[in-house]
């Protein structure tokens, strides 16, 4: 079982960053991928980014690349999502998610979530 609680967002202007946190119990943390998926009103969830269980590969959705940074930090059970250049349709709820996958995009391979962080940028 992992309890996944993400922090970190909040209302920023277009073209700010944000930092969002998602911080695990359990000590299997490093046995998982991570990713990061949102959610707009009226929208379904999306992909945004995972990364592997070490934290040494990457992969984004288009539409964050080259915006979006994440990373993890095994040893305080911690993901990271950096967000730069924000835009008015990032705005969203955003999760994190655990997986014992590797390079899926599709929630229902996820098995853990956490309840989300509101994530929203004025134009």
């Amino acid at each position: 079982q992992v309890q996944l609680v993400e922090s970190g967002g909040g209302l920023v202007q277009a073209g700010g960053s944000l930092r969002l946190s998602c911080a695990a119990s359990g000590r299997t943390f490093s046995s998982y991928a991570m990713g990061w998926f949102r959610q707009a009103p009226g929208k379904e969830r999306e992909f945004v980014a995972a990364i592997s269980w070490s934290g040494g590969n990457t992969y984004y959705a288009d539409s964050v690349k080259g915006r979006f940074t994440i990373s993890r930090d095994n040893a305080n059970y911690t993901v990271h999502l950096r967000m730069n250049s924000l835009k008015p349709e990032d705005t969203a709820v955003y999760y994190c998610a655990a997986t014992v996958l590797w390079e899926v995009v599709t929630t229902d391979q996820y098995d853990y979530w956490g309840q989300g962080t509101q994530v929203t940028v004025s134009s």
